[in-house]
């Protein structure tokens, strides 16, 4: 079975597992959003795909909304369904097998504005949100520093308000035990409100980068404590460009790995970079993927911090309508899972790897082995088998 090809989708791995939902593909110039009623598991370890149907309340088609994973619970946040943008929150259980949706409803406090492209730090039990795209009336707008206005779009006079488009920098927490919504009151120099951008928890820190049009990326840390912010200076040394719809995943507890994402300058870029934490040093690292550039694609932490990437596009391609001048997207969706090696394996991942990758000629010797040794040279045979085939 082969997972749909997909963008802008969310991805989660729980144990040997990658979970992925949602997302969206463009067909024919025009974006389809992938059901909401299904759930696809790639197994680690075998590399074999298998789709899982969902049921309860089940989330209306969304694109651009932002997935978390907390205590076996994939939670979903805002995004657009078919009437616009939204701020509902929906949750399912990925532990007991049975996939089943529920819409958080009855929570105490205020959730924020509807909003696409934001995203979401998780730490000690509590889900919190940054920044992202959506439209507030007038009366929601208190600080133009935490609203930046978007000039293209138009402020709409309703019934009593007027309304207007454009980002935000605005954090705001979310606790599942209690279902409360709160916005703590955050110090220091706040980044430039902003979407599209990556993010990623270490520690109790929340980083952010990139999402802005800048020649260079920027990166950013929140103190999840005392909910200071701070702007990490980069060393004077080579930085990555900036970019958008790329991600940050941790590799060490001071470590981050910046992938892909689109460039100010419309290119989608394949360059991989590691940023310490400790020294505010950006270092380009090499890999194996330089052919496969990658946008709005996911990023896991995985075994042996592997960085586990699926799916994305490689090219972004603006076609512009000769009589609306209208921009539309046409994009080349991707269903390989990448894998990045950022520290050296165990001699016993070397050894079950080893074996995978020569099953032709040791799998009658690895029958001697014991039966639980087997399952698990079999499941390698397995992936490296299936890679093959998708070269």
């Amino acid at each position: 079975m082969e997972v749909p090809a997909r963008s802008d989708h969310t991805a989660v791995l729980f144990g040997n597992v990658l979970y992925v939902w949602g997302g969206c593909q463009y067909v024919n110039g025009e974006e389809v959003v992938l059901p909401s009623d299904e759930i696809w598991l790639y197994d680690m370890e075998s590399g074999l795909w298998a789709r899982r149907g969902m049921g309860g309340e089940v989330p209306p088609l969304l694109s651009q909304t932002c997935g978390s994973f907390l205590q076996g619970v994939l939670y979903v946040f805002g995004g657009c369904d078919s009437n616009g943008h939204t701020n509902q929150m929906y949750c399912v259980d990925l532990q007991d097998g049975k996939y089943t949706w529920k819409k958080v409803t009855g929570y105490v406090g205020t959730p924020p504005s509807p909003r696409d492209r934001h995203s979401c730090w998780v730490y000690k039990d509590r889900l919190i949100y940054f920044g992202g795209y959506g439209c507030k009336k007038d009366r929601q707008v208190s600080n133009f520093k935490s609203f930046t206005v978007d000039e293209t779009s138009w402020a709409v006079i309703g019934s009593e308000f007027f309304q207007f488009w454009g980002w935000n920098n605005e954090v705001y927490m979310f606790e599942p035990s209690s279902a409360t919504w709160t916005e703590p009151q955050t110090q220091g120099q706040p980044p430039e409100p902003r979407s599209s951008h990556a993010s990623a928890t270490l520690g109790n820190k929340g980083y952010i980068c990139g999402g802005l049009e800048t020649e260079t990326i920027d990166i950013h840390c929140l103190d999840l404590v005392s909910w200071t912010w701070s702007h990490m200076e980069p060393l004077a040394n080579s930085l990555p460009k900036g970019r958008s719809l790329h991600t940050l995943t941790p590799m060490s507890h001071n470590t981050l790995f910046l992938f892909g994402g689109l460039s100010t300058s419309g290119q989608v870029l394949n360059d991989s970079w590691e940023f310490d934490t400790a020294t505010g040093e950006w270092k380009e690292r090499q890999h194996p993927h330089k052919d496969k550039p990658r946008l709005w694609h996911s990023a896991v932490q995985g075994k042996d911090n592997d960085v586990v990437v699926f799916g994305g596009s490689s090219d972004y391609v603006v076609i512009m309508d000769s009589i609306a001048a209208l921009r539309r997207p046409s994009q080349s969706h991707c269903r390989d899972v990448l894998v990045f090696q950022t520290q050296p394996y165990s001699l016993s991942r070397l050894c079950e790897d080893c074996i995978g990758k020569h099953a032709s000629a040791l799998q009658e010797l690895a029958s001697c082995l014991p039966l639980r040794v087997q399952e698990t040279l079999h499941k390698r045979m397995s992936y490296f088998s299936t890679l093959t085939k998708q070269q």
